[in-house]
């Protein structure tokens, strides 16, 4: 919580360009209402862009209002979903509320409206499913929007609709208003009737003001046009609206019957949820593509759309695509730092260890020592860590036990294609576009084998057919509506993958060039097709032809990938070598009869057991053993040893991986963070946080740090070194005495915490290691744990903790 503020008699300062508000850089003003005006700002700690909404509090705002508009915001950002906006921080600066929301590039959709008047309707629908999706996910989390409108919707580059402002967006009211909306509701023209009477907030209100919006879509002006406020209200409550009769082209009545429904006075003869109007806006839209059975192009459209929708009703699929989307954001972003993407990484514990173990495997030849995230992302690059990070993420949502076998087939075949695409491109950037781009040309594939798994298998029926065998691409498209092609393709742009993979993606059409393409995406391209049929041939081939057949393969590339058959057959076993390590790694385990397990050995290693290859006795894909950053139960003597020892080579391994880097040039942040890292997942600390002691204000405070929400308890993070009574974090920097707290509610210790501490970080045990150069502080690593008496430490611990500490302290004095 941030400290009282009163807004009783005072106004907010006026935010400019070029200022700052909080840490946060004010940029160029997004957009503007009544209630708020949003921001385009850079965080410099994230280092990122971010999208910021000052909040207009009125003069009459009491505390009470703002505390509680904190507590909602704190309680929205805990609701995650691909389709709404992410809420990072809600805060107050200087008598100014403000909130901090991930940044998307696009247009909200009262500028669509502006730019384009109606929208056709099956595009309004559309966008409609993709805002019911938000809000049923949000309802079911206890969480209700209460202000639904255009401009709290935005379209992003994918062309999804992405919703902001969940459960916040009620304005902080002067206490003596008399405006005509009440507190619980949000804008006049956009409430239900009960908001509108000033009822406490419920799902059925959402239902009501999406009917609104869609409406709006469809005739391109809002149903109330009113410009009196108490008109419009009264409107909403004594009148049953309706659509007008003439609508534009593809209103048909039955989305008219629908829209209607939502719109109903009586919340009970409404829709009972989003779910359900959602259901039926998919409904109108699977009957519409029967009806455009001559226009490809707009049914691969709705069929995609309708597709998806499939999809995101899984409960892991929005999961999967919010992790490539960010793990491809952070790629891709310019502003991004090893720090940002390190602490992302680290939030998935599971996904920085397989990630640690596929960086130390032989296909990257690092020798087993690299045992932080941040060096690995500094060795690796964003690229590669991208590539290994999506490929790690796929697996880990294909866990489907129905199906396990087919799917890892398909996975490994994937990853062989992959890693011979990567092969034959000599140059780095065009092996890793070429690895992502051969590992994904199949991706719909084998996403219809997890998400549809019963059209897939009418698929392989009908492409194996001994009587009237049909090509993959036209069999997916008998089935499913499009080509798997197209559905991959469409999953990639949705997911926000760079156009060169996409491009990459689709399969080059015609006989091959005579010579290689001058343009590289070309010819990467050509080459991710013949990785695919190399790795159909080693997947389904018996061992004794495979290597004619791929000799066929490559007399028919060989001009267009610009590689001899000697070149191919050598990228192909060093390919098939790495892929063995990389099952090794992750481990990914198949039968020993099975088709995979023909990719899983060398040819002249079939006798023998390859690394990867177990019986796959529960056949449940992507279980992963966690290792140092999970707590096991001690339920045996030799437990506690084990876990001893687990911490302490934990330790020594980022000892190591530290003294390499700072062997090398380094910077001082990457070499900090990847000390706060080895800390981090050695000993399971909740929340590690690095300060630093300013010279002129003489206080120690929070500079940046690792764990759930640390970003909002790091600012808030001070201790003054020159208080006439210092606190206990200004005693231990001031004497340089390593200490751990296991018991900090002991009155003797509640007494020398600062008194921030208790409404911020407030945990029960905590450790604080001071640094010191000269026997003067210059900084401070503070580190906890949430649970009561869960941090031991042994003397071997405690001396490794001293060693990464002192090693802090080096890389100071050798950047200096």
């Amino acid at each position: 919580m941030p400290d009282p503020v009163s807004f009783a008699n005072s106004r907010p300062p006026v935010a400019e360009a070029g200022t700052t508000l909080g840490r946060f850089e004010l940029r160029r003003v997004l957009g503007q209402g009544g209630q708020s005006t949003v921001w385009l700002a850079f965080d410099p700690r994230m280092e990122r862009e971010v999208a910021i909404k000052v909040m207009r509090p009125a003069a009459g705002s009491d505390d009470q209002a703002v505390s509680q508009w904190l507590q909602e915001a704190r309680n929205a950002s805990r609701v995650t979903h691909p389709n709404i906006v992410p809420v990072y921080e809600a805060d107050v600066h200087g008598r100014q509320p403000y909130l901090v929301f991930e940044y998307i590039p696009g247009n909200t959709l009262d500028q669509h409206l502006q730019q384009r008047g109606a929208l056709p309707a099956a595009e309004a629908v559309a966008l409609m499913m993709d805002v019911l999706d938000a809000v049923a996910v949000a309802h079911a989390a206890g969480v209700v929007h209460r202000d639904l409108k255009p401009s709290n919707v935005v379209v992003d580059s994918a062309g999804r609709a992405r919703v902001m402002d969940f459960g916040i967006a009620a304005r902080i009211r002067d206490s003596q208003s008399k405006d005509p909306a009440p507190d619980s509701a949000g804008t006049v023209g956009y409430l239900s009737p009960e908001a509108a009477n000033g009822d406490a907030p419920a799902p059925a209100m959402d239902i009501f003001s999406s009917g609104l919006v869609l409406a709006e879509l469809l005739m391109g002006r809002p149903l109330i046009m009113e410009s009196d406020p108490h008109r419009a209200i009264y409107r909403t409550l004594h009148e049953q609206l309706e659509l007008p009769k003439v609508l534009p082209a593809g209103v048909d009545d039955r989305l008219r019957a629908i829209v209607q429904r939502a719109l109903a006075k009586d919340a009970k003869q409404r829709f009972v949820s989003a779910r359900a109007f959602q259901s039926e806006l998919e409904l109108w839209s699977k009957s519409l593509q029967g009806e455009s059975g001559g226009e490809g192009g707009s049914v691969n459209n709705s069929t995609l759309e309708f597709l998806l929708r499939r999809m995101r009703h899984k409960s892991d699929f929005p999961a999967l695509s919010d992790s490539v989307g960010r793990i491809q954001s952070m790629a891709s972003s310019e502003t991004e730092s090893v720090g940002s993407v390190t602490n992302e990484i680290l939030k998935d514990v599971a996904l920085t260890n397989k990630l640690l173990r596929l960086v130390n495997s032989a296909h990257f030849a690092r020798g087993g020592n690299i045992s932080t995230v941040s060096r690995a992302v500094n060795l690796v690059g964003f690229n590669g860590i991208r590539n290994m990070a999506l490929s790690l993420v796929l697996l880990e949502h294909m866990q489907d036990k129905a199906h396990a076998g087919q799917l890892k087939e398909e996975f490994l075949r994937s990853l062989m294609a992959g890693s011979i695409g990567g092969e034959l491109c000599p140059v780095l950037k065009d092996s890793e576009e070429a690895f992502i781009g051969a590992m994904f040309q199949n991706l719909g594939r084998l996403l219809a084998q997890f998400y549809f798994p019963e059209e897939a298998t009418r698929v392989r029926t009908l492409v194996q057919s001994a009587r009237e065998p049909m090509t993959e691409r036209a069999a997916s498209s008998s089935v499913l509506g499009l080509s798997y092609e197209d559905l991959g393709v469409g999953i990639a742009k949705a997911w926000g993958l760079p156009v060169g993979i996409q491009r990459c993606m689709a399969k080059p059409t015609g006989a091959p060039p005579s010579q290689a393409p001058t343009d590289s995406g070309e010819r990467i391209r050509w080459i991710a097709l013949a990785s695919n049929e190399i790795a159909d041939v080693l997947l389904k081939s018996d061992p004794k032809d495979v290597e004619a057949r791929i000799a066929l393969i490559t007399k028919k590339y060989a001009q267009a990938m610009g590689s001899s058959g000697k070149q191919v057959m050598a990228a192909t076993i060093k390919a098939r070598q790495k892929l063995i390590d990389l099952a090794a790694a992750m481990e990914i385990r198949v039968s020993p009869g099975s088709a995979a397990a023909k990719l899983l050995r060398m040819p002249d290693e079939l006798s023998s057991r390859p690394a990867a290859l177990q019986s796959d006795t529960d056949g449940n894909l992507g279980r992963f053993e966690l290792q140092a950053t999970q707590s096991a139960p001690l339920d045996s003597a030799a437990a506690p040893m084990a876990r001893a020892g687990q911490v302490a080579e934990t330790l020594a391994a980022g000892i190591q991986d530290i003294t390499n880097a700072m062997v090398e040039d380094f910077k001082l942040t990457d070499v900090l963070r990847m000390i706060l890292e080895t800390m981090y997942r050695a000993l399971e600390f909740d929340r590690i946080i690095f300060c630093m002691r300013d010279p002129k204000t003489e206080m120690m405070s929070g500079r940046f740090g690792l764990g759930q929400g640390v970003e909002a308890h790091v600012k808030g993070f001070k201790t003054h070194l020159k208080a006439a009574t210092p606190d206990l974090f200004g005693v231990v920097c001031l004497k340089g005495a390593d200490t751990m707290i296991t018991d900090a509610t002991e009155p003797r210790i509640v007494q020398r915490l600062p008194a921030w501490y208790p409404q911020s970080l407030n945990a029960p045990t905590f450790l604080l290691l001071p640094l010191q150069i000269k026997n003067a502080p210059f900084g401070l690593i503070y580190a906890d744990k949430v649970r009561h008496g869960s941090l031991e430490l042994d003397e071997k611990e405690l001396a490794l903790l001293r060693t990464l500490r002192n090693q802090a302290v080096m890389a100071f004095k050798q950047s200096s």
